[in-house]
């Protein structure tokens, strides 16, 4: 970013030192100016809608399907239709956003939002509500890595941009958690429609202000889009995340389970095979070979995958164990909501002394710790204490790594790269959310013994202990594969 740049983004730049050619060298600013204040609480609040949408339609599924007819075996569709969409095409929008206009594609998904969102409140039928939740997925796709691209450009390397990915992760993750516990109140108290109305007046508030205080971010020159890698990266994903869904109705065996997986596998390997020949690569390798871009997703993949299927365990527990209701399993998980934000808030701070390393290796010890401490849990109510300790301690831990994932995964890059590591960084959160939970629904269901409320629980400790030997293992490789990484401590 120039100093250009920085002024028009709102950044007040540091004496901006020179390199050895003579020219300015880039400063991360130092101070938060009223503009790029501005800048950042419209970036966040998009970003924690998006998150709610992940998780805020869960509790409702039951009741939509009874209002709108849905057999108890398409209503899954709810879910996939969005999952398919957020994840398949985030990487394609994400590299779009860098050739294209990363505000305009930002304001555009964010109209397709606010319409879909609106058509979805209003459906009468199973097929308007699918195709809305289409038209969801593809904007979540679009609008996270614009947003999250526009974040890091608006704020270069340093203390700055560090503080803002950690807001920026904390407040996606406790919008999962917000999802579930809004969820559940819009439903009890109006209706599920709610769960779709309210985006829109927050779609309508972001693109009103954002035109005026967001500066629009492209490169000069633009070059071709890189259209057979395009396609073959987007159908890969789609096939794996559609296998992956799959897997958590039909179970690992099926055919549908299996091969959708093994074509987006190979998909993936045509992808391969297209950049290395392309003059101009959606995902040039040069990127894909830096440690700090490929080790910093395999820890970001793992750290959602374990949390957000934790939170599905825990809720199994909460219901099929304990027999609280929805609502209230929904609003147990308001302390791991606390976690997330007092993680998210101190990982800059934590960041700034260790550096970004050592950080995900104190968030990922945090979290393998107090995942194996839910192997505690009994079949009483007594045990809430140690669900809720657990959940915010391991909640500060995920939310250390997650920031830590996105500093590493960003830093070191240009700024006419930061959609497509944005868009990586988006992929993996995607995906990682999606194979989370038919993962560790597959291995609760394997493991359960007879019926009844302790079978369940034998299976959902088996499946807990997976996920923190799991997290273990992204820790091991962080520890291993990023030595000598760039650090960010300051």
């Amino acid at each position: 970013m120039s100093v250009t740049d920085s002024e028009a983004a709102g950044t007040t730049p540091r004496t901006a030192p020179r390199t050895a050619s003579g020219t300015v060298a880039d400063t991360p600013p130092n101070v938060l100016t009223p503009r790029l204040r501005l800048v950042l609480v419209l970036l966040l609040a998009s970003q924690f809608m998006l998150a709610v949408d992940f998780s805020i339609l869960n509790v409702a599924l039951p009741v939509i399907g009874e209002g709108l007819g849905f057999s108890l075996g398409h209503l899954q569709w709810i879910a996939t239709s969005f999952a398919l969409c957020a994840a398949g095409f985030t990487l394609l929008f994400g590299r779009v956003a860098d050739l294209f206009g990363r505000r305009r594609l930002f304001l555009g998904g964010l109209v397709l939002l606010g319409a879909a969102s609106l058509v979805g409140g209003l459906a009468q039928s199973p097929e308007v509500l699918i195709a809305a939740r289409v038209c969801q997925g593809l904007a979540t796709a679009a609008v996270t890595p614009a947003g999250l691209s526009l974040l890091t450009t608006s704020f270069p390397e340093g203390p700055l941009r560090e503080k803002a990915l950690g807001l920026n992760g904390a407040l996606m993750s406790a919008g999962f958690t917000t999802g579930a516990i809004l969820g559940g109140l819009l439903t009890d108290l109006l209706s599920w429609r709610w769960a779709f109305f309210i985006n829109v007046p927050v779609a309508l508030a972001v693109l009103v202000i954002a035109p005026t205080v967001i500066k629009e971010s492209r490169p000069d020159e633009r070059p071709k889009l890189d259209l057979p890698g395009a396609v073959s990266v987007t159908l890969g994903l789609l096939a794996i995340v559609f296998g992956l869904t799959q897997a958590g109705e039909k179970g690992w065996g099926s055919a549908d389970a299996l091969l959708p997986p093994a074509a987006g596998a190979a998909l993936m390997l045509v992808f391969y095979a297209v950049e290395r020949k392309v003059s101009a690569p959606l995902v040039p390798l040069s990127v894909l070979g830096k440690r700090s871009v490929a080790w910093g997703n395999v820890a970001g993949l793992i750290a959602f995958l374990t949390e957000t299927s934790l939170v599905f365990l825990l809720t199994l527990y909460l219901q099929e164990v304990l027999g609280f209701s929805a609502l209230a399993a929904g609003l147990s998980f308001g302390v791991l909501g606390i976690g997330t934000v007092v993680g998210g808030s101190t990982a800059p701070r934590v960041i700034g002394k260790l550096g970004t390393r050592q950080t995900l290796l104190v968030g990922g010890i945090l979290q393998t710790v107090f995942t194996v401490a839910l192997l505690g849990l009994g079949d009483d109510r007594s045990w809430m204490w140690l669900l809720l300790v657990a959940t915010f301690a391991g909640g500060v831990g995920n939310m250390f790594v997650i920031v830590g994932f996105m500093v590493t995964a960003t830093s070191g890059l240009a700024d006419h790269e930061q959609g497509l590591a944005t868009g990586l960084a988006t992929m993996t959160q995607q995906v990682g959310i999606t194979m989370g939970t038919p993962i560790m629904s597959a291995i609760t269901t394997a493991a359960m013994t007879g019926s009844g409320a302790s079978a369940v629980l034998g299976g959902l400790k088996v499946a807990i202990a997976v996920n923190a030997a799991i997290v273990l293992l992204g820790t091991l490789t962080s520890a291993l594969f990023l030595r000598g990484a760039r650090s960010s401590a300051h």
